[in-house]
């Protein structure tokens, strides 16, 4: 099969892990320190049920409730991973405006995205429950994974699920064929 080529934005507030999980997806270690992101892309390529997929992934400037969406986060992004902290109940209510403001943008509510609940190594500095993580996701229709980059968990789970999610909104006809499945939390 051709290699097929998907853009996805890692969005959310300053300091839940954005380029943390995106640095231990694709060159599997964990930055230890903090340093801002202004903006920064990656990619990768991966295999995906024997299928080739070069994934370009933008590493976005943290966001707040009043951040305006850069036009590069919204043309040519097939799906978004939108991060927030588990230890930071702010960062959990600004991704929730931070999706709007992509749907907004968009105009549609047709988009592949999954939530994230990153930094679940720290369980005991824990703000947020899973259990809201889980209506949040079911409330915007999309999947929630809870991950720490530290411990790579979940980490690669995350990314080919969005990218199975993407496969299913462009070929329908993968479902009939029941090679992929919708709902996953994990």
């Amino acid at each position: 099969m051709p290699l097929k080529t998907r853009k996805l934005a890692v969005v959310g507030a300053r300091s839940v892990g954005k380029s943390s999980l995106i640095v231990r997806f694709v060159e599997d270690h964990f930055l230890d320190s903090y340093y801002p992101t202004l903006e920064n892309q990656f990619g990768k390529n991966i295999n995906i049920q024997n299928q080739d997929y070069a994934i370009e992934i933008l590493d976005t400037a943290g966001q707040d409730e009043n951040s305006i969406l850069n036009e590069k986060h919204i043309v040519g992004v097939h799906g978004y991973v939108l991060v927030f902290s588990i230890t930071s109940r702010q960062s959990f209510e600004t991704i929730q405006h931070v999706c709007n403001k992509i749907l907004n943008s968009i105009g549609s509510d047709d988009i592949p995205m999954i939530f994230v609940g990153n930094k679940c190594d720290l369980e005991y500095q824990r703000q947020v429950d899973k259990q809201e993580g889980e209506k949040l996701a079911e409330r915007y229709k999309c999947k929630y994974m809870e991950i720490s980059a530290k411990d790579n968990l979940n980490i690669n789970q995350t990314f080919e699920s969005l990218i199975t999610d993407i496969e299913m909104m462009h070929n329908p006809q993968v479902i009939a064929k029941g090679k992929y499945e919708r709902c996953i939390i994990v």
